[in-house]
């Protein structure tokens, strides 16, 4: 098992060093900051702005080729630059990947419980009434856009708070401004805020795994294994358990990594639309200002999750298809 996760650990370091460094290389052959020092009411001589740009590694006089080894040079010692005000990019990435993860890993941990839970409840009742409404709830979920779904859940919240007469549900932010700081309010404000963020990026992933979960579920429900657990006694419940759903699990568990790069693409929209300050907000505005070191910081980030989103996934394939640590899988 060490030697699997050694390998594909490799593997996905070289593919996180391409990505990184094609993230760059798009931002700064993208981006125009020379323009943004330009187009300022009181614009700057054109020496301050070369001053200025090549201070920041953005003077488009110098080749490109040798800002990125300047760069990358800075991120292998763990230093991505300056941001456009002249602040270290680091602290402010880190500070806002605090903020996305709190909004992101809730939502998408959830919405893949609920959609292999449901998706193989659906197979199980194929043709029922309970398939047809989990099946048609998917494809609703899935046919909403995630800021679409967001505003709809603000509504949604807002007619409750109405109806009850009471501020239950809040969505702006992460606490609410100038509350107390007790610990279990401050606890339990952060919940109600966090709740309706989380359920829109869950509700997205659940209705995308159930759909995918359920497929592959129906394809065991009569496998020739099923059906000699079955005729060696075990109950229906348990030989679908035990081994279809183990088995179902398998392409399931690859299927995740697929999945990173829209939940990162979902938590840019929720942030915006529920106020949260986070990378999504931080990537949206750097990209209007043209501030390359930040954009490309953010994209490094991004490449490093999807990633480690695809070692998990390989982590946790092994674990349940002994062919994929013999090498026999994908």
């Amino acid at each position: 098992m060490a030697a699997f996760v050694v390998r594909r650990l490799a593997s996905h370091a070289v593919l996180a060093v391409l990505a990184a460094s094609l993230g760059y290389l798009l931002a700064a052959a993208a981006l125009d900051p020379r323009a943004a020092l330009e187009g300022r009411a009181a614009r700057p001589p054109e020496a301050v702005v070369d001053a200025r740009l090549g201070a920041l590694n953005l003077d488009d006089g110098t080749p490109l080729a040798e800002r990125y080894l300047t760069w990358a040079g800075g991120v292998l010692r763990g230093d991505f630059g300056r941001t456009w005000d002249g602040e270290p990019v680091g602290a402010e990435l880190w500070r806002r990947l605090g903020v996305s993860l709190r909004l992101v890993l809730p939502g998408a941990v959830l919405g893949g419980a609920m959609g292999v839970a449901l998706g193989a409840f659906a197979a199980v009742r194929h043709g029922r009434a309970a398939d047809r409404l989990i099946s048609g709830g998917s494809y609703l979920l899935l046919a909403v856009p995630v800021f679409v779904l967001a505003v709809l859940l603000q509504i949604l919240a807002g007619t409750a708070n109405d109806a009850v007469g009471m501020r239950i549900f809040a969505w702006v932010g992460e606490a609410t401004p100038g509350a107390s700081h007790g610990v279990v309010w401050g606890v339990a404000d952060r919940a109600r805020h966090l709740l309706l963020p989380t359920a829109t990026i869950a509700l997205c992933q659940a209705a995308l795994y159930a759909r995918y979960q359920r497929g592959l579920m129906l394809d065991v429900l009569h496998a020739d294994h099923v059906r000699t657990a079955r005729a060696k006694g075990l109950r229906r419940r348990d030989a679908l358990l035990r081994h279809g759903l183990r088995t179902a699990l398998v392409p399931m568990a690859t299927y995740f990594a697929y999945t990173a790069g829209l939940v990162l693409l979902g938590g840019v929209f929720t942030e915006t639309a529920f106020g949260r300050h986070g990378l999504g907000e931080w990537l949206v505005d750097c990209v209007s200002r043209g501030d390359v070191n930040a954009v490309a910081a953010v994209e490094c980030l991004a490449a490093c999750a999807v990633v480690l989103a695809a070692l998990a996934s390989d982590v946790l394939s092994a674990a349940l298809d002994p062919r994929v640590r013999a090498g026999a899988g994908p």
